[in-house]
Order: structure tokens, then sequence, then C-alpha cells
């Protein structure tokens, strides 16, 4: 990455940044007091980043500079990591290993460096392959005093296909999540690896409640009926006439029994309000769903609200805006991708306590 992308500061200098230490300072006691702690979040799965820079970049761009935020949050990246055959993997670089992932990560890192994208510090976490993977943007202004990729902050391996960025400011932890789909069999990378990602979610959530969190992402899962524009539909879906043997896990992957109940014990346990909800009490079939179906076959006009921002209940009362930008069945407002953008706007803290 810091062949093609180096962040550009006032003077037109250029200083190259290492991927994942803590900020350095680089104008000791002025830095720290231009530094701000972040307000504004958007959190988006871009379904293939690459194809959104390529394809709906000017119409994502504006957006972005419109709203401003402080924190984007980025899943399905779909970019493998650094490292050709046989090399160790660096899941916090993108490859260019080959003449093609080359060009595309120039063609990514150009993006990046374009207005408004050039007032961000990019973090990465990568799978090997394109599959997966998050991103996490930063404005200059706002840096993390860390940025972890494992759900075990000891641990300084990436979570498995690059699920996780988890940074630590200053009065909060900002969670960015890919979480792994449900799937429709009980198999060793469908029903079974959702059980263990929702499991270790509520252990990090036990190990980390020092501090108030903010949860975004694609967290694969509707919690509740007026989550999905169709219950009945998503309730009785099923994949080629398969039908789990246990009535729990039936149903639309991210609407079953299980995940649903399993999701209101992670929010009980970790104690997190659902921003969106928390403001909106009742449905909206216009724009109150994050992602929809291909607007072609049995699927259009069936949409999921799939994407949070899950907050601490100590941030609650600083709960301002929480938005989807798509609208409709025809996906208008998603900029190429399947699922819209979701915002979240927090109030400045009431006092100097309040925010310690």
């Amino acid at each position: 990455m810091k062949r093609f992308f180096k962040p550009i500061e006032k003077d037109g200098s250029t200083v190259a940044k290492k991927p994942c230490l803590s900020p350095e300072k680089r104008d000791g006691d002025e830095e720290v007091k231009n530094q701000k702690e972040p307000s504004k979040f958007l959190t988006w799965n871009a379904n293939s980043f690459l194809l959104r820079v390529k394809n709906d970049w000017s119409e994502f761009s504006k957006f972005v500079s419109e709203f401003d935020p402080d924190v984007i949050a980025i899943q399905e990246v779909r970019m493998p990591a650094a490292g050709g055959k046989g090399k160790l993997k660096n899941p916090e670089e993108l490859s260019d290993d080959t003449k093609t992932l080359r060009e595309e990560k120039q063609i990514l890192m150009r993006a990046l460096s374009s207005p408004p994208f050039g007032n961000y510090r990019v973090w990465w976490s990568l799978a090997d392959s394109k599959y997966a993977g998050t991103a996490l943007l930063v404005k200059n202004c706002c840096k993390p005093q860390k940025v972890y990729f494992n759900l075990d902050k000891l641990a300084s391996k990436h979570e498995p296909d690059g699920r996780v960025i988890l940074a630590e400011f200053e009065t909060f932890r900002l969670l960015n999540t890919y979480s792994p789909n449900n799937g429709w069999k009980e198999e060793e990378n469908s029903f079974q690896r959702r059980r263990k990602w929702d499991k270790r979610i509520v252990e990090f959530l036990t190990q980390t409640s020092d501090k108030p969190l903010i949860w975004c992402g694609d967290l694969n899962v509707s919690h509740e009926e007026i989550d999905v524009s169709h219950p009945e539909f998503f309730a009785t879906a099923k994949l080629n006439g398969y039908v789990p043997p246990n009535k729990e896990d039936c149903g639309q992957p991210g609407f079953t029994p299980s995940e649903r109940g399993r999701f209101s014990a992670t929010m009980k346990e970790g104690r997190l309000v659902d921003a969106y909800r928390y403001l909106h009490k009742e449905q909206d079939m216009e724009s109150g769903f994050s992602w929809s179906g291909n607007p072609i076959g049995k699927y259009r006009g069936k949409r999921m609200r799939i994407d949070y921002f899950l907050v601490s209940e100590q941030l609650k009362d600083r709960i301002v805006a929480c938005k989807m930008h798509g609208h409709g069945i025809e996906l208008k407002g998603f900029y190429g991708s399947d699922h819209c953008p979701v915002t979240l706007e927090l109030s400045k803290p009431s006092s100097d306590v309040e925010q310690n």
C-alpha cells in the first residue's frame, strides 16, 4: 500500500504510513490538540469495492462529500491480501502479485486518493482471495489510538476472511464486522460457523465492557419481523426443498428463529441499543431496509435490514440520527451494491464527565 497510497499533507509533502501501528505524532502537542472524537459514521457492504470504484464511484463520492462522515466502514471489499503462492500473506495490504492485481490496486488507490477520500487514512483486513474482507477509513483529524483485526485484541492474526476491524478511540471503541452468513444447512461452513461467530461476539462484548462500543457493519441478521418486507416469505424460504431437522434453523439465512434469538441475547449481554430502531419504532416499507433482492426473480421486492449500528446504552442519548439511504425495489441509493449505506450521527458529549 505504501507504494501507491501516501496521504497528502497540507504543505503538499507526503508521509508514508505504517498500516497497523498507533498513529505517530508529527507535530507534537499541536497534532494532539487538533484531534477530535468521531461523531459521524457510515457503514456499507460494497459487494466488491473494486466494482463500485469502476462503476459507481462518482455517485458514491458525492454522497460521502455531502454526509461528510468521520469514519467509513466497508464490508465485502473482495480484494486479495498481498503475498503470492507459497508466500506469507499480509491481510493489511492489497495484493499486487500479478499484472492484473497491480492494475486493480492502482485503481483503488487512485480512487482513495481523490476527494473526498484523500482526507482519510485506510486500514484493510483482507482474505486470501477475492472474498469477504473489510476496510476502515478514518479522517486524519480523528485518528484512533490503536487498530486491531481480531475479536481477541491480544491476537496478532487477522480474523479469517478479514471479517473484523476494531478501532480504539479515546472515549469508545468502533467494531466493523462482516458477519458470516448462516447458510442453509447443518454444515461446518453454515450453521456451525455462525454459531461459533455469535459465541465469540458475546465473549468479545463481555471482555471489552470497560469502554462504550459502536458496532457496525453487515451483521447478516434481521432481528424482528418489522426488519423484513415479507416475513412469511423469509420464514418459509428453502434451498432446493431442503428442510433443516431443527425447526429453529428453518427459513431464510438471517431470519431463522435461532439466529434472531441469539442476536437478542447478544444485544442484552452487551447492553447494546439498535440505533435505527431506537429512533424508528415503526416499519418503513419504502426506506427501512438495507438489503434488497435481485430485481429479477422471486426475490424482487424482498428486502431485509441486516446492516446496523449498535451502540452501548451509555451512548443512546447521544443518537441524533440513524438512516438507511436506499429506497424502493429498484435499488435507488445502493450505488451498485445490493446493500445501501447506513449512517449514524452522535451529538457531542454534554460534559467532560460524560465523555470520560
